[in-house]
């Protein structure tokens, strides 16, 4: 294998000799060889012993050529050392490279010389004659810097010069990047200062001073990785131990003045250090100067650097933290000199006009904090929070109680345009950070002496953006401000997202607990209210401090209340300090201006900073008195740390007074003959306890006040305002320590709930307006993280505001519905109807609109139980896609009782409400005046639907099947209690605005009231709403107890004036309140709420019940039959049979009602006969018996039938003859075993009582069949063996008569009644007269025992009896009734009731009475009747009259 072939060192060598010396000849300094010779001819005679002769004008000459000749000869010489030389790298480097450096450093050189020996350097370099290996390396290196470092030569052309120049920094960039482990801190100084003044120089050319800024960063970028290897805290102990020897040798300046390349500030090149042994390779001192060198330079106030200095140094400095960021802080000298003044300087340019400093500024500021961030605490934090907000001062108090007088920083104006988005661009580049606002709120908001940063940066975040300038067009550098501020936002939900998500980090264990921090925020706004009441008031805010325990909670044998109060003023930086000085300089507040002061240590501090740090406190006042009393005070406390010179406490107290009054005068601008020293001195003699200050403790106090303002709180504005808030600023910096940095959610539910409501309103701004792509997605992702955020918080306001955003941008949300759905156009699309309306059209070509409600829904499905005010919305959108039939099948129908379910008709005519429906109508036989299909029925004409309109309605119905309505639809059902609660709620406000509401609002419009009330025309919405509302009560009955109050606020509403609705609205309500009655019976706790309902229902009007009759009914039976054992207390049981009784005269209901009191009866498992609800049997099978009579009536009236005995057979009247045998059927519950709970007089009155009085009442039914059957059963029970008859009482007797018989025959003989059935009567009341015989032999001749006066009942008997005979004089009644008769006065002569009188007259005095009456009643009907049945005794006994 051949080794790589390469030219010799010692061509090389010889080579780049002939090159400068060539470069030598050409200059007419070294054209000649003659003084080179002679001089050599010279120096040989000489050393052989030979005297030369010189001639006296030729000495001048010598000497003015020895050093040109010199630098020639140096070369020769060279060439001949290195003659019998094989390996160059034998030979010391300084020997190799003495020609070439005296050439470098010789003023005789020009810059084409000067360049040749550069370019001989850089090829030693390039070639390995300097290389590790070299002989003597750092003595040359050493060499090589000091002379690059000093080079000198004549200028010529400005060009040629520039060459010198680059190959200068060339030469540096070689030794240090190649060589700088053998190099000082003093050779690396010189060289980094060689190359920052050249990119200094202004007259130097752009390309150069360019070449030079880029050799720069490369050598700074060297440098500072040494910190990577240097051990921090060795580097600090020896820099400490040597600092003043480092100090005079390590030592670099920028020289920006324009600087001759001939001329420099030491006439002749400084001579190479002498190595004294092994070198130490530079390390923090250089870095040090270096460092302190660029930040120096950034100062703004200083005049000897200019804009283009300070730009080219930004970018060093930002390459310096690049290169060793993070491990500057572990250097505390480089991290003092960063805080104070780099960063000081670095916010200063941050305000810079000149555009490109201040980018390069915003830059570094970036990268420093993105390096070092944990250490710069306020500093860096300050230069962020520096984003001005829209119409505020940067770092203006955020608080509105807040007087800007307490505030010591400068005040900025905000920034605008260009400036503004590189703001913008630098806190998006700091706050990438995933723990950036995290890190803001622990630090400053949970401070109670800083800003709410955080929220303040918040604020300006989302106002940003909205546009600050309201055009039709916005500029694209507002729109790019917008789009920052935006992506700061979502950056910022995106982070707090992430954690939620498990990307948080552990709380570090050396930081205050998260608890602590959040109880020091609670206590900030306490602060701020009590600063902000003091600065009004101190009387007032002290109260409130004590009442909140601010103050005064700590007291103790050590702390007083003076003491406790005072602690708390030193350390609130909120207060006025105008006002807090005269506060604690009060004559009544000495204590507390003691314990003030006493806070404060001076123990070993100079008087001027002990001054100083004492003033800068409090504003001091301007009243004399006042100052005196601070100033006694400071002397007590001053004087009592032993100060050194001062000799007693009244020296202190002028002395002070003296330092007021030496501040003033230096430094008011009133003041124009300012204070001598001499001046100073002479006022303070003898004031020393009798003796004098010296000289130097007094000129110590007069040069720091002259030099350093004491500057007061709120007195200075401009630099040395600045200046102040900066030394206050460095001042809480060191107090807080570093910064606290963790990604945590320990803090994220309170930083989400006081920022929310403006980012997603900042969202939803930039979603609707803004048509970048990329800012739409980010967008409907910061919408999705917003919700994934409330819900994790459990924060249902956040998620309704969410809700409500998208929905806004949506276009489904319509302010004004129509009364009436409009004839839409229905085209068949590949089998399937689709409706085209104006919102289907319109939907289907707003992207954004449908992307809204893509995301709403996709957000809202899941997570339902987050919602509360944002169903409104919701079902707001549910309700304009129905009037456009753009809802899932599913959500369009009505449920009923039995399962079925029909849709809810779009259109539709009133019907009449008084149209009785036909016997066997459907269950939902109202819909029939309804159009099941939207148009069919309407006679407008159909508006033409285009391609377009068509294609775009096919885009809206894709979105809504894309939403998933159905499925949301289904998780309602399932939702928690409280957001199950907020969607009922939400349907009942949309549905009470489109009924209740709208109807209260027109009938108040409505100038001309009628007699007929205002009702409102069918309304579609207005049944879907409540069909939703009812269906999901239904179908969640395990929380009805918490949705009846809501639901049945709304049903009563309708159904209390029921007239003024469509009915389907009606009907709807009806059936609704029903179904959810089956739920409620199951609920104890609302059994009473089941009444109630019953109640409403049993009031509607006759009209309006027959309307909706059937649906009662139907759910009545329902309840009766799945929940009877509810139904317990007659008042209950009565509720229930008014219903029914309400709709027995709808054919259909009347149907139900009956099977159910059918079942109720007759034996099988539904029977269910009480006390409670018997009369109420009793009373309801009366009215079906009533109705059946009354149907006969009706078709007697219309001439369709005269005879009742060929009546047409209908329902109601089979009904009625069923209902008489239940009646009788009842009897077998009257007995007093069954009702064991009554006496038997109750059992009487209450139960047997109305039974025969309904019997009797159905005796004269026009129905003969039902009349002589309720007849005949009547008899049956009042002659029958039963046990309530048995011992009755003779009221009991009484009542049977006259409220049962007596009556029947009373009707019985009225003319209208005899008109029912004309040809049937007379029969009636032949059968009623043997019924009246029956019963008063059975009740009064048999049972009576002759033991009670019967005179009355007997009369009114024979009364009745004749009424009848001369009512009808048919052959039939005529006949019978005398016979019945004759059989009652046997009976009564047998039982001796009835005696006729005799001779010896033995009969009391009711027989008497009895047959007088009797006798002189029958006369007036049958003449002789009584004497043919009872004939008279022979002899008559004197009349009773005589």
């Amino acid at each position: 294998m051949s080794t790589r072939r390469t030219v010799s060192q010692k061509h090389v060598l010889y080579s780049e000799i002939l090159s400068v010396t060539s470069a030598m000849r050409k200059n007419s300094r070294w054209a000649a060889t003659t003084y080179f010779m002679n001089t050599r001819a010279s120096a040989l005679g000489s050393n052989m012993g030979l005297r030369m002769s010189t001639p006296v004008h030729d000495v001048e000459n010598r000497r003015s050529l020895n050093k040109e000749i010199d630098l020639m000869a140096g070369f020769q010489e060279l060439k001949r050392a290195m003659r019998d030389v094989e390996d160059v790298s034998s030979v010391p480097l300084p020997s190799i490279l003495g020609p070439f450096f005296a050439i470098i450093r010789s003023p005789l050189s020009t810059g084409p010389i000067t360049s040749a020996a550069l370019s001989s350097l850089h090829k030693f370099f390039t070639c390995g004659i300097i290389s590790t290996s070299s002989v003597d390396l750092d003595a040359g290196l050493v060499e090589l810097s000091s002379t690059v470092s000093h080079c000198k030569f004549e200028p010529s052309d400005s060009s040629g010069d520039e060459v010198v120049l680059l190959k200068i920094m060339a030469i540096i960039q070689d030794c240090l990047c190649g060589f700088g482990s053998v190099l000082g801190d003093v050779e690396v100084c010189e060289m980094l200062e060689t190359v920052l003044t050249t990119a200094c120089q202004m007259r130097l050319s752009e390309t150069l001073r360019r070449s030079a800024e880029f050799t720069m960063n490369t050598l700074v970028q060297t440098c500072f990785s040494r910190l990577h290897v240097l051990d921090a805290a060795s580097e600090e102990e020896k820099l400490n131990a040597n600092l003043e020897d480092i100090e005079g040798e390590v030592k670099m300046s920028v020289a920006t003045d324009d600087v001759s390349f001939g001329d420099d500030a030491s006439t002749s090149a400084p001579e190479p250090p002498v190595s004294a042994g092994p070198r130490v390779q530079y390390g923090l001192p250089s870095i040090l100067e270096l460092l302190r060198v660029l930040v120096n330079v950034l100062d703004p106030n200083d005049q000897k650097h200019t804009d283009s200095t300070r730009l080219t140094v930004l970018g060093i400095l930002n390459t310096a933290f690049e290169e060793a960021g993070p491990r500057i802080p572990d250097f505390p000298s480089l991290k003092a000199l960063i805080i104070d003044p780099g960063c000081k300087f670095l916010f200063q340019l941050a305000r810079s006009d000149n555009t490109s400093v201040l980018h390069a500024a915003l830059r570094t500021i970036s990268t420093m904090f993105d390096t070092m961030r944990r250490h710069l605490n306020y500093l860096c934090w300050l230069t962020a929070a520096g984003t001005p907000a829209p119409d505020t001062p940067l770092l203006a108090p955020t608080e509105p109680d807040k007087d800007t007088s307490t505030q010591s920083r400068p005040s900025v104006p905000p920034a605008q345009g260009q400036t503004r988005d590189l703001l913008l661009e630098t806190l998006n580049q700091i706050a990438r950070h995933s723990s950036f606002m995290v890190d803001v709120y622990t630090n400053y908001d949970c401070d109670i002496n800083c800003e709410n940063l955080l929220e303040r940066l918040i604020e300006f975040l989302t106002k940003s953006v909205y546009p600050i300038h309201h055009h039709d067009h916005l500029d694209i550098q507002q729109q790019n401000a917008q789009f920052l501020c935006l992506d700061l936002l979502l950056a910022f939900v995106n982070d707090m997202v992430n954690r939620a998500q498990g990307a948080s980090q552990p709380w570090p264990s050396e930081y205050p607990a998260p608890e602590s921090l959040m109880q020091i925020k609670s206590q900030k706004k306490l602060v701020l209210s009590a600063a902000s009441k003091f600065n009004a008031k101190p009387k007032t805010g002290l109260a409130f401090l004590e009442e909140n325990g601010l103050i005064y909670a700590d007291l103790s044998s050590e702390m007083s209340k003076a003491q406790s109060l005072a602690k708390f003023l030193k350390s609130c930086s909120r207060l006025d300090k105008r006002l807090l000085g005269d506060f604690i300089s009060k004559p009544d507040n000495i204590e507390i201006l003691r314990a003030f002061i006493g806070l404060f240590d001076f123990k070993d501090k100079p008087m001027a900073d002990a001054m100083r740090e004492l003033l800068e406190a409090f504003r001091l006042p301007g009243e004399a008195q006042q100052i005196s009393r601070i100033t006694e005070t400071y002397a007590s406390i001053y004087f009592a740390t032993q100060p050194a010179e001062i000799k007693s406490e009244d020296a202190v107290f002028v002395l002070a007074f003296a330092v007021i009054m030496l501040n003033t005068d230096q430094h008011n601008p009133q003041v124009r003959k300012r204070m001598s020293f001499e001046d100073f001195q002479k006022n303070l003699r003898g004031v020393n306890n009798g003796g004098d200050f010296s000289p130097a403790y007094l000129q110590n106090i007069y040069d720091s006040i002259r030099k350093h303002e004491i500057v007061m709180p709120e007195e200075h504005t401009g630099q040395l305002g600045f200046e102040y808030a900066w030394k206050e600023l460095l001042t809480r910096s060191r107090q807080a320590g570093d910064l606290m940095v963790a990604n945590t959610s320990h803090f994220d539910i309170d930083i989400f709930k006081s920022v929310w409501k403006p980012v997603i309103s900042a969202i939803a701004y930039a979603f609707i307006t803004f048509d970048d792509d990329y800012i739409i997605q980010r967008s409907v992702a910061g919408f999705r993280q917003c919700a994934t955020l409330a819900g994790n918080f459990l924060l249902p306001d956040v998620f309704d505001f969410v809700v409500v955003s998208l929905s806004q941008a949506t276009g489904l949300l319509s302010e004004n519905l129509p009364a009436q759905v409009p004839n839409y156009p229905v085209v068949d699309v590949e089998g399937q109807s689709v409706t085209v309306s104006n919102l289907s059209v319109k939907f289907g070509t707003n992207f954004k609109g449908q992307l809204a409600a893509v995301v709403l829904f996709n957000i809202v499905n899941g997570n339902g139980n987050a919602l509360r005010e944002g169903w409104t919305q919701i079902f707001e959108m549910f309700q304009n896609l129905f009037l456009r039939s753009l809802l899932p099948t599913r959500m369009l129908q009505m449920e009923d009782f039995l399962g079925g379910v029909s849709m809810i008709p779009l259109r539709g005519s009133q019907p009449q409400r008084q149209a009785s429906r036909n016997e066997g109508g459907g269950l939902l036989s109202a819909l029939s005046s309804y159009l099941m299909t939207p148009y069919s029925a309407s006679s407008e004409a159909l508006p033409e639907a285009t391609d377009s309109d068509v294609e775009n309605t096919l885009c809206t119905i894709d979105c809504v099947a894309s939403c998933r309505l159905d499925e949301l639809y289904s998780q309602i059902m399932h939702l928690d209690l409280h957001a199950l609660i907020a969607a009922i709620r939400a349907l009942e406000a949309l549905a009470h605005d489109r009924t209740i509401a709208k109807l209260r609002q027109e009938s108040s419009d409505d100038g001309n009231p009628a007699e007929q009330p205002f009702s409102l025309p069918y309304d579609p919405a207005s049944v879907f709403l409540l069909e939703t509302m009812v269906s999901i009560a239904c179908q969640t009955p395990q929380d009805i107890e918490d949705l009846w109050p809501i639901v049945f606020e709304h049903l009563s509403g309708l159904l209390s004036t029921p007239e003024q609705y469509s009915v389907l609205l009606v009907e709807r309500a009806v059936v609704g309140l029903l179904r959810l009655c089956l739920i409620v019976a199951q609920f104890p706790s609302l059994r009473d709420q089941l009444y109630v309902s019953f109640d409403l229902l049993a009031g509607l009007k006759p009209v309006i019940a027959n309307s909706v009759a059937e649906q009662i009914i139907s759910g009545l039976v329902l309840i009766v039959q799945k929940h009877q054992s509810v139904i317990r207390s007659q008042t209950e049981w009565n509720l229930v049979f008014v219903l029914m009784r309400s709709t027995i005269s709808h054919p259909e209901a009347s149907r139900l009602s009956f099977d159910l009191i059918t079942n109720l009866v007759s034996e099988g498992p539904e029977q269910h006969v009480s006390p409670d609800n018997l009369p109420g049997l009793v009373q309801l099978l009366d009215d079906f018996v009533s109705t059946a009579g009354l149907t006969i009536e009706n078709q007697q009236h219309r001439g369709r039938r005269r005879d009742a005995t060929t009546a047409t057979s209908t329902p109601q009247l089979e009904r009625g003859k069923k209902a008489v045998d239940l009646l009788v059927t009842l009897k077998k519950w009257l007995s007093t075993s069954q009702v064991p709970s009554m006496s038997k007089e109750q059992v009487w009155r209450q139960l047997w009582l109305p039974l025969l009085s309904s019997l009797s009442r159905q005796s004269t039914n026009a129905s003969r069949e039902i009349r002589h059957n309720s007849m005949s059963q009547l008899q049956r029970i009042l002659l029958g063996p039963h046990e309530i008859f048995s011992d009755s009482s003779d009221s009991q007797r009484e009542e049977i008569f006259n409220r049962v018989v007596f009556p029947l025959l009373d009707e019985l003989l009225k003319p209208q009644v005899f008109i029912r059935d004309p040809p049937g009567m007379p029969e009636s009341r032949l059968r009623a007269s043997a019924l009246l015989c029956k019963t008063f032999m059975h009740f009064e001749v048999r049972e009576s025992s002759n033991q009670s006066d019967i005179r009355i009942l007997w009369i009114q008997i024979l009364d009745l009896l004749d009424r009848l005979m001369n009512a009808d004089r048919g052959d039939q009644l005529y006949e019978a009734i005398p016979e019945s008769l004759k059989n009652v006065i046997l009976v009564m002569q047998a039982t001796q009731m009835l005696v006729p009188p005799s001779a010896d007259d033995k009969r009391s005095q009711e027989q008497r009475t009895l047959w007088t009456a009797t006798a002189e009643r029958m006369e007036r009907f049958l003449p002789g009747f009584l004497t043919e049945i009872i004939p008279p005794p022979l002899s008559e006994p004197p009349s009773e009259s005589s």
